[in-house]
């Protein structure tokens, strides 16, 4: 019965944040279950084809009308205005919570059981179990069929497991309510006021903060993710391996957000030709769209989109030139340009509002005093040391060591546990109380 058990806490769970779409999610899901059934039934090539693209149809629709409708209405409406025509009428689209990691996992099925690298589910209460399993389904990672698959329907969760998943749960919830949640309150402070008040140095402690909150944020729910699956017996993939000791741009994406990284060049780039193609202008053009749409992918907004055009254009000269020198000038130097170019994208990916941009850019380097002085919570800089620490620890053989024992253990010894237990209880109570006292508790992947 536990996968039953499993699908109906997941269906309450995103019930409970998003009531409306439970029933669009659920719906959609059923068809697509049968439709997918229906390709792998069929030897027809055509007929797989046709099915095939009517799966995709139906979950590229659903994202492109709950993510992208409002976006592509209000840019229309801002051409029609300035041509001095009237705007559209349109009521606005409420956003249904992890769409984005919903449809691109229903992709993957689609795309799996289309390839034959796997059979598809046979029972649909496993289907929607794989797609609605609430530790990952509303912040990732993004869990691909072929990976799963075989879980789903035998599995076997040791004690082991539940301690060290519920271990991995507190480390994850540590990160995120003890540190991304101070470094986040600094970054809003700074970064969602009067930009044009700031000081360079007020500025460059606005971006620092919010450098290491994402990271803190979004590995914190992939850690928490990655630990309930562990407590019910499913191995979830790693997203995150310490992106900030990254020595290019090119490795930042093998370390940062790994399972949309792999989606993107196993489901994009390689069908697009990938690095295979004769001619290198089809190959940059090819890394042009890729990060195109995958800025696109984080959010309906003109910002998200500069951000990937940001990291394509880093890609791209890497490929030329930039990747050369960052090889020759050694580690260290490669290590903090590479670091420098990311926090340059954060400033991009923060700031919804375009126009904001430049002037952020402007208070990074103008080095001007500012005209509104600001207060730096008492919490901040023990917090901002401590993120930055444990963000460079492998760098360092001590710092791998222990990431291998803390992280990646299999099993151990009695003291082991017993020290793994109390670390986590003590994580489990300060994070507890820290939310219930605290009223700054942001989600930030709510658009994806």
């Amino acid at each position: 019965m536990k996968n039953g058990v499993i699908l109906l806490s997941s269906i309450l769970f995103y019930s409970f944040g998003a009531p409306k779409f439970i029933f669009v999610i659920l719906a959609s899901t059923i068809i697509d279950f049968y439709l997918v059934n229906a390709l792998h039934k069929s030897e027809a090539p055509k007929k797989r084809k046709r099915l095939l693209i009517l799966s995709l149809t139906l979950n590229l629709s659903l994202l492109a009308y709950f993510k992208y409708a409002n976006f592509f209405v209000e840019n229309v409406n801002s051409f029609l205005g300035e041509m001095g025509f009237h705007s559209v009428e349109w009521t606005s689209v409420a956003l249904p919570i992890g769409i984005s990691f919903y449809t691109f996992q229903t992709l993957t099925y689609s795309v799996d059981v289309y390839r034959k690298s796997h059979a598809p589910l046979k029972k649909l209460s496993d289907y929607l179990l794989y797609i609605l399993s609430f530790p990952q389904m509303i912040a990732g990672p993004i869990v691909r069929f072929t990976t799963i698959a075989d879980q789903i329907t035998n599995r076997a969760e040791t004690v082991d497991d539940k301690l060290l998943g519920f271990f991995r749960f507190c480390i994850g919830l540590g990160k995120k309510v003890l540190i991304a949640n101070v470094l986040g309150e600094q970054a809003s402070l700074l970064m969602e006021g009067d930009i044009a008040s700031l000081s360079t140095s007020a500025a460059w402690v606005g971006i620092v903060a919010y450098t290491f909150q994402i990271y803190f944020d979004f590995s914190g729910y992939s850690d928490m993710a990655i630990g309930l699956g562990r407590m019910m017996g499913f191995t979830f993939p790693e997203n995150f391996n310490s992106p900030y000791t990254s020595r290019s741009i090119t490795e930042f994406w093998r370390r940062w957000h790994m399972t949309l990284s792999s989606f993107m060049r196993d489901y994009l780039y390689i069908p697009l030709g990938g690095s295979k193609v004769k001619s290198k202008s089809r190959l940059y053009t090819n890394l042009w769209i890729v990060f195109l749409l995958s800025g696109l992918w984080h959010g309906a907004s003109w910002n998200f989109i500069l951000w990937g055009a940001f990291h394509g254009f880093f890609l791209v000269i890497e490929r030329l030139f930039f990747g050369h020198f960052l090889k020759r000038i050694g580690k260290i130097p490669a290590l903090l340009i590479t670091f420098f170019i990311t926090l340059q994208g954060w400033v991009i990916f923060k700031l919804e509002n375009v126009s904001d941009i430049p002037v952020y850019f402007g208070k990074l380097f103008s080095f001007h005093e500012g005209t509104v002085p600001f207060n730096m919570n008492s919490d901040f800089i023990p917090i901002l040391a401590v993120a930055v620490f444990f963000s460079l620890l492998t760098l360092f053989k001590f710092g791998q060591r222990m990431e291998a024992k803390l992280i990646f253990s299999a099993s151990l010894s009695l003291r082991g546990y017993v020290a793994y237990s109390l670390v986590a209880a003590v994580l489990l109570l300060l994070s507890g109380a820290t939310i219930i006292t605290s009223d700054f508790n942001p989600f930030i992947y709510f658009r994806f």
